[in-house]
């Protein structure tokens, strides 16, 4: 079996954040790899000051090289947009692989809203990665009053293939108040010298291996950024 954590996300852009967090979660939960979803579109999140997919999809692959990070928009292939159906597919596409899902405190603070977050919890194990000013609001959340009797402990984390489900983890990582808003605050057009450096035929999905699109529909992004 690969072990392989998901970390699933906008990367709007990527950043050292996802990059230290992704590290961590390789050690604490004995994984071999770790695979970046980078989401055609968050159902959660507005699509203004959202970029281009292939601009999204680069800066994750900057921020993952050299490690055992792949970075993927498999999703868009698969035509999932919530995560429920993308665990789904890919349990099914994937037999040899045991995946966990990776999520920050942020995103546990508001798992409640994902749709069928309990069939996601049912599917494969999660394990949260603490987010500085979001651990409070984590536990206190409305999916923690179903999610607790199922908490393991950090202690145990690499044994959680063993683990039946649900099962929920709270790993004990390095703080890192790095985010995506922070960065599109200082730079809101950050995708735009993204766009021009990158050359259509070398977007390959880190995953597929496939081109992440036609160099036509490439270049409409292109265009519209």
């Amino acid at each position: 079996m690969i072990l392989t954590g998901l970390l699933g996300g906008s990367f709007n852009p990527a950043h050292a954040g996802h990059r230290r967090a992704s590290l961590a979660a390789l050690d604490l939960l004995g994984l071999d790899e770790v695979w970046w979803l980078v989401s055609p579109g968050n159902p959660l999140k507005a699509e203004a000051g959202m970029a281009p997919l292939a601009a999204r999809f680069a800066s994750a692959r900057r921020v993952a090289r050299r490690s055992r990070i792949k970075v993927t928009a498999i999703e868009a292939e698969l035509g999932t947009r919530y995560t429920a159906d993308t665990l789904a597919a890919l349990v099914r596409r994937y037999p040899r692989r045991r995946f966990i899902w990776l999520m920050g405190a942020d995103n546990l603070a508001q798992f409640h809203r994902w749709r069928d977050w309990r069939r996601i919890a049912r599917l494969v194990p999660i394990a949260v990665v603490g987010r500085p000013g979001y651990d409070g609001a984590a536990l206190a959340a409305p999916a923690m009053a179903w999610l607790r009797r199922f908490v393991r402990p950090a202690a145990d984390a690499q044994s959680w293939t063993d683990w039946s489900l649900p099962s929920l983890v709270l790993l004990a990582t390095p703080p890192d108040p790095t985010s995506a808003t922070g960065l599109r605050a200082v730079h809101p057009k950050w995708h735009e010298n993204v766009m021009e450096s990158i050359h259509p035929e070398a977007v390959r999905d880190g995953v597929t291996r496939r081109l992440l699109q036609q160099r036509r529909q490439f270049a409409r992004e292109r265009t519209r950024s």
